[in-house]
């Protein structure tokens, strides 16, 4: 179990979304947060709100996680004046929402500086700590998109499967060199956050829209009970036992459930999942 109270708690991409909630939902757990994001003003309001409504010495600081010069800056700044976190959430998100031949390339370039790489600066500013004293969590936000390829989203879907391998990686490392180092990496379908607005279901008992609170709730529920694998809804984990049929087969039933036209009204908007 990892015990969030009095845990100082580092959250990126937090001024939005999943990462604002989030930080609500573990300051309520008597957790310490530490805020990351691009958008001083957004992160500002919510730091504010959340010593105003939990009472906790919540802490924001500015920074461009896919800035890796940024990210050690902060980093530094975080372990002087706060200390070294006891929890990691590698949040922050991007999506293009756009066909292969759409993207630009500094559209393909941005989503996996943001998506992928930033797992690495962030995680390697705070792991060394962590491996030191066998204790700490790292959470990633993937997606189920980490688990399956989808129409229109070549880049996002290729960054967050980047984010489940280094999260596997990760923890194999971590069993031999510091067990008591947790973590726990996230693969949610579609969030109404307004990151992937205009999405659509077409079997919504089994892949519903899911709701920004119910899933902040979940993911620090996920963070104390150490789990290692959240995957919402239940449906995503049928996933890996799919894999088992031929491509032309399995292409045939994402098909079928509307996977591979569940983008075709996308229209999303800038932020972080």
């Amino acid at each position: 179990m990892t015990d969030l109270q009095g845990r100082l708690t580092l959250i990126t991409g937090a001024a939005t979304g999943i990462g604002r909630l989030l930080s609500f939902e573990v300051a309520q757990r008597g957790a310490v947060p530490v805020l990351w994001d691009l958008d001083e003003e957004r992160l500002g309001a919510v730091v504010e709100e959340l010593q105003r409504r939990c009472g906790t010495k919540a802490r924001g600081y500015a920074c461009d996680v896919s800035d890796r010069e940024a990210v050690h800056d902060t980093a530094e700044r975080v372990r002087a004046e706060a200390g070294d976190p006891d929890v990691v959430v590698n949040n922050a998100g991007v999506v293009s929402g756009a066909r292969l031949l759409d993207l630009t390339d500094e559209q393909i370039r941005h989503t996996f500086e943001v998506n992928a790489l930033a797992l690495y600066w962030v995680t390697r500013a705070f792991l060394p700590a962590m491996v030191a004293r066998n204790g700490g969590h790292i959470v990633t936000i993937a997606s189920a998109a980490g688990l399956v390829g989808v129409a229109g989203q070549s880049d996002y879907a290729a960054s967050k499967h980047a984010a489940v391998g280094f999260d596997e990686s990760m923890r194999a490392e971590l069993r031999r060199t510091a067990p008591g180092v947790i973590t726990t990496v996230v693969c949610p379908y579609y969030i109404d956050t307004g990151m992937f607005e205009g999405a659509r279901t077409r079997v919504p008992f089994l892949l519903p829209i899911l709701r920004q609170g119910d899933v902040a709730r979940k993911v620090a529920g996920a963070i104390e009970h150490d789990r290692r694998l959240l995957v919402m809804p239940p449906a995503i984990r049928l996933l890996p036992l799919l894999r088992i049929l031929p491509p032309r087969q399995f292409d045939l039933l994402m098909d079928l459930l509307g996977v591979n036209v569940s983008m075709e009204h996308f229209v999303g908007h800038d932020g972080s999942a």
